[in-house]
């Protein structure tokens, strides 16, 4: 991959959550940001992750944090903290729901999974820039991974889709609500499907690549690489006007759909 030249990214320190091996989003973004010129922190949720994950962020800084517990989440911002003065971006790409049982129908959904999964892929936004908000540059950009289909009852996505609908949500508060005090910016990038482990415990990525190949304007499947790309030009501080926003990343798809 080419080197992003374009991004004004070289010298900032962008703080990452949610890598769990090479194939995690979070992993293409560091790589994208790295590439640009920017330093990456990253973070982890268990012990068993950063052990993992060690060779694969070898030489960077990596902290353990499990966003269920708001007693670590202030451990994190006291062990950054005392490492590092200032962050000019925060990566949020943290998503959970327990599909141990199977994908059943949206109905049946129980009110403590479907609870978890708000305060996993939801609320730890709001919960983490909140610690945060001090090591935070002035002109600092937060993005988040949704969807971008909340409105499509997808069932094979299960109960996360009106999940993530109130993660879109949470954005535009969270930027009113920093507004306030800083020129801080949050978007979410919205991919369609996209090559993950996770993807591929949800549908069959052979049957999706034939759907897509039929609906998809660009005829394939989302890689990770393209959320990461689009997430780098969301941190770019060149984007300085742009906030509140959900950006679409999935190749036209859910704007065909809409006019379908």
């Amino acid at each position: 991959m080419m080197p992003m030249d374009f991004l004004q990214l070289a010298g900032k320190r962008v703080l990452v959550f949610g890598v769990a091996n090479r194939k995690s989003v979070a992993c293409h973004v560091g790589r994208v940001l790295t590439e640009a010129g920017a330093e990456c922190v990253y973070v982890v949720q268990n012990e068993a992750v950063r052990e993992s994950a060690a060779k694969l962020l070898a030489g960077r800084d990596v902290y353990v944090c499990d966003v269920e517990r708001e007693d670590q989440i202030a451990r994190l911002r006291d062990e950054v903290g005392a490492r590092h003065d200032r962050f000019h971006g925060l990566v949020h790409s943290i998503a959970f729901a327990d599909y141990s049982e199977g994908v059943r129908p949206f109905h049946e959904t129980s009110k403590s999974a479907f609870l978890r999964a708000v305060d996993v892929s939801c609320y730890s936004l709001v919960a983490l820039s909140r610690a945060l908000a001090d090591l935070m540059d002035p002109d600092a950009s937060v993005v988040t991974i949704s969807i971008s289909t909340t409105r499509m009852a997808a069932e094979n996505y299960g109960y996360m889709a009106p999940v993530k609908a109130a993660l879109d949500s949470a954005i535009g508060f969270l930027a009113k609500s920093f507004s306030r005090f800083s020129q801080i910016r949050f978007n979410a990038v919205a991919p369609g499907l996209v090559r993950t482990p996770l993807t591929r415990g949800l549908v069959s990525t052979e049957l999706a690549e034939k759907a897509s190949l039929v609906m998809h304007p660009l005829g394939r499947l989302g890689e990770p690489g393209d959320v990461a790309r689009a997430i780098a030009f969301l941190i770019d501080p060149a984007q300085d006007w742009i906030t509140g926003q959900v950006l679409g990343v999935d190749g036209g798809l859910a704007d065909v759909k809409a006019r379908a």
